[in-house]
């Protein structure tokens, strides 16, 4: 009969989030990942190269704790699929380029475009890393191309839908201090154009309410200091009214039992929010932040101001936004002059 006996997950797998490492109160152990990987987490082959390849990229802070779990999922996958097809046992130096091939070209047959993209991008990765540490001696992916993503228009509200949706009172019953964080959450998400992780990352100390700026843990564990304006800060003040204010080092939101609050909880509460203003159930809160450097950029701001207030490392991924408001443009201007 199968053991059901637990192996102890390694230290980059029981990482949950992304953003600043929080720091734990004494004797509260990390709060595990929900994986829906099958199996034992350890119970593949190459494991032991891969757990500590992730331990030290989470240890320098060179990949985010969610991009370690990402590579982590992809590098487990290509192990599996290297034992099934041929009864690999985790010898990495055995590996070759026709294998790398074999499987990119099986997963581009069943798998969508960005997520064969992250598994190789997770494979380069991994296999450089283990040559120059001297694991192997060739690196079968030097030759692997990323499949090439297609640059989809985000989607994103429309000015009149933010508004619609900032002013929309939750159809169910909801505390006073719950209501006003929610309202806080929204203002922020949509103000500073945040990521959700970097929302819940925030903790007292973090939002000057005075001077109106906020320091943020991106990705990649940068850091970065941007404005919020003065209706969103509004919106906290409410809330800390209610709350209390928060000493250093503590969560600035909490979520709806009490504790730090975490991206589930602004998901299921925007859903409420989207009923409960007549918006299309599908809209994430990652389209709050597509919709706060769209409006930037159609109101005019620069375009290298809306990329700091990001915090995207290039350029070329803020310029998309600039496709958005010229797509507004184009269709006003049929719309409007006499000889369009």
């Amino acid at each position: 009969m199968r053991s059901h006996r637990r192996l102890r997950r390694p230290r980059w797998h029981r990482h949950h989030g992304a953003g600043r490492a929080r720091q734990e109160a004494p004797g509260v152990k990390p709060r595990p990942v929900q994986s829906d990987d099958d199996g034992e987490p350890t119970d593949w082959p190459g494991f032991k190269e891969v757990s500590d390849y992730l331990t030290r990229q989470l240890a320098s802070r060179r990949l985010a704790p969610r991009t370690c779990l990402t590579y982590g999922r992809s590098l487990k996958g290509f192990a599996l699929w290297m034992r099934s097809n041929g009864g690999w046992d985790g010898d990495w130096s055995r590996l070759t380029a026709r294998n790398l091939r074999d499987f990119v070209i099986e997963r581009q047959q069943t798998h969508q475009r960005t997520s064969v993209h992250n598994q190789v991008s997770a494979l380069r990765a991994f296999l450089a890393d283990l040559r120059e540490r001297g694991g192997i001696t060739s690196t079968p992916s030097a030759g692997l191309v990323l499949p090439k993503l297609p640059r989809a228009l985000p989607k994103f509200l429309t000015e009149p839908q933010a508004e619609a949706l900032l002013e929309a009172t939750s159809l169910e019953e909801r505390t006073p201090q719950a209501e006003a964080c929610d309202q806080a959450v929204l203002e922020l998400l949509y103000g500073g154009g945040f990521r959700v992780s970097e929302l819940c990352g925030i903790n007292g100390g973090d939002l000057d309410l005075s001077t109106g700026l906020v320091r943020l843990m991106g990705k990649g564990s940068k850091e970065r200091v941007v404005p919020v304006g003065e209706t969103a800060l509004a919106a906290v003040r409410a809330y800390l009214a209610l709350r209390g204010q928060p000493a250093r080092g503590e969560p600035l939101l909490l979520a709806p039992r009490g504790g730090p609050m975490y991206p589930r909880a602004v998901q299921l509460m925007l859903k409420h929010k989207l009923a409960a203003a007549g918006l299309p159930a599908d809209l994430t809160p990652h389209k709050l932040r597509h919709a706060c450097a769209t409006h930037l950029l159609a109101n005019g701001a620069d375009l290298r101001l809306v990329q700091e207030q990001l915090g995207h490392a290039s350029l070329s991924t803020t310029q998309i936004y600039t496709h958005l408001t010229v797509a507004k443009l184009r269709d006003v201007h049929r719309k409007a002059h006499p000889r369009a």
